[in-house]
């Protein structure tokens, strides 16, 4: 059962984490061919392939808890506005979690919007759900944002989770499950609360 997030301790908060996959990570994703488990497993899964960091692998596992940990449900393709969820997110993993984690977190949508300015040929490869969503949080950045965007000191981190991000919407694709990332999100936890 979840927990109340204003419970959740450093020794709890792996376990709320599990929680949610278990009983909110069927639900569909975005109107994409996967659930929201499968979205996000299929991210990490594939940082954890890759060789990337433990903090990207997990970044790229809870990217999107924030449709979860918000106050709005997650997003459809009928809404008209943007429900902030990478905001949502990274304030519920920010207590426990390194800032390079929730960092791209927080940044995971300004992300897409920077690759979008800086990178032509990225927006076609968008899916129509990430094209719906794209317009709701503001489309491409201008060149001022893109200049600010470019100063986070762990953007190289945020744009690998961004692109993991993209990667995750492969039907029926064979993943890890979230108890194989047990072991690396405790350990960052550990290591940011001491």
């Amino acid at each position: 059962m979840e927990r109340p997030q204003n419970t959740l301790t450093s020794s709890t908060i792996v376990a709320h984490l599990s929680d949610i996959f278990g009983h909110s990570g069927a639900q569909q994703y975005l109107g994409e061919p996967v659930t929201m488990a499968q979205h996000m497993l299929q991210a990490a899964s594939l940082a954890d392939q890759q060789g990337r960091s433990k903090t990207v692998v997990a970044a790229a596992l809870l990217h999107d808890i924030g449709h979860f940990t918000n106050d709005f449900g997650t997003f459809s393709m009928a809404d008209t506005l943007d429900l902030k969820h990478e905001t949502y997110g990274a304030n519920v993993l920010a207590p426990f979690f390194p800032e390079k984690v929730t960092q791209c977190v927080r940044h995971h949508v300004a992300a897409k919007r920077y690759l979008c300015a800086t990178r032509p040929a990225y927006f076609s490869q968008l899916s129509d759900a990430s094209v719906h969503s794209l317009k709701l949080q503001g489309g491409a950045m201008n060149a001022d944002e893109v200049c600010e965007f470019e100063t986070n000191p762990h953007l190289k981190e945020i744009i690998q989770v961004r692109l993991l991000d993209d990667t995750g919407k492969v039907a029926n694709l064979k993943t890890y499950p979230f108890v194989y990332f047990q072991t690396l999100l405790q350990s960052l936890v550990d290591e940011h609360c001491g």
